[in-house]
């Protein structure tokens, strides 16, 4: 797919996810991809607490993510944190809550109906310290040096141009700031009936990249000490062939065949990374 195809699919689907009048999957208030007990596992299994799951307001929590970036950024008080992809604000409340009054977080999302619902809810959970922005993680609206940590939960994956999400995010980066992100890597070759799959690229896994390639495009960015903190198995089943509000129902689904088939291949891999002083 040509990258203006790409954002295009994924806008889409994302913009009918956040129309959706209920929040998912890892909503204690109204779950909606199935068993309660079976997502809160899974939930738990991407490092949220049953209180972080409870914190944020109904509605933010879209289960879209594959890690917990903010558990492992070493938030302290008064610092700016950028949100690439930052959807409905549940990662985003959860940093605020770790900032402080003093702190500032600021979430960039490319669909509008995301936008829109994050500042609902921003607004319903009186967050004012939050700020959500329309832009592209390839061309993000915010200047230079002003940002003292960048978080991001299992969405670069889903951009066309990584090499400029990287660069961008570098530019925005104080000198001494540090990045912390959640996203699918892979650990072999996809079959090329899960690469050329609208289905697969919107659940996070088409899009994805080789673990060591992802790990290169960042140290290529201008990033040093580039480490892999976790790294754990996404569960596929969830992400593709249930009713994940990730995919567009619209989209075929691909065969439980498909997804054993690259099981193993797929993993969620939190990153850290820091930008020199």
């Amino acid at each position: 797919m040509k990258n203006d195809q790409t954002k295009k699919i994924v806008r889409e689907n994302y913009a009918k996810i956040a129309k959706k009048q209920n929040s998912c999957c890892c909503s204690p208030q109204t779950p909606c991809c199935g068993d309660l007990q079976t997502e809160y596992v899974i939930c738990n299994s991407m490092g949220y607490t049953d209180e972080e799951m409870r914190s944020a307001p109904d509605g933010a929590n879209l289960g879209l993510g594959c890690g917990n970036p903010v558990a492992l950024a070493s938030l302290k008080a008064g610092e700016t944190v950028l949100d690439l992809g930052s959807g409905a604000g549940f990662d985003s409340f959860l940093a605020a809550a770790k900032v402080g009054s003093t702190g500032r977080i600021i979430g960039v999302d490319m669909t509008p109906e995301m936008i829109d619902k994050a500042r609902h809810n921003a607004r319903k959970g009186n967050y004012p310290n939050v700020e959500f922005r329309l832009g592209e993680i390839e061309n993000l609206p915010v200047a230079d040096n002003v940002v003292d940590v960048i978080i991001s939960n299992c969405v670069i994956n889903l951009s066309p141009d990584k090499d400029s999400v990287f660069r961008e995010a570098f530019r925005v980066l104080k000198p001494g700031g540090r990045l912390m992100i959640s996203d699918i890597v892979l650990l072999g070759e996809l079959p090329e009936i899960i690469r050329n799959s609208s289905r697969a690229y919107v659940g996070c896994i088409a899009g994805a990249l080789m673990k060591e390639d992802y790990l290169n495009k960042i140290a290529a960015a201008g990033f040093t000490n580039v480490t892999v903190i976790e790294a754990t198995i996404f569960p596929l089943d969830l992400t593709l062939n249930n009713s994940s509000a990730r995919v567009d129902s619209d989209i075929p689904d691909l065969t439980g065949e498909n997804v054993s088939e690259i099981a193993e291949l797929v993993q969620s891999a939190r990153v850290s990374a820091e930008k020199l002083a």
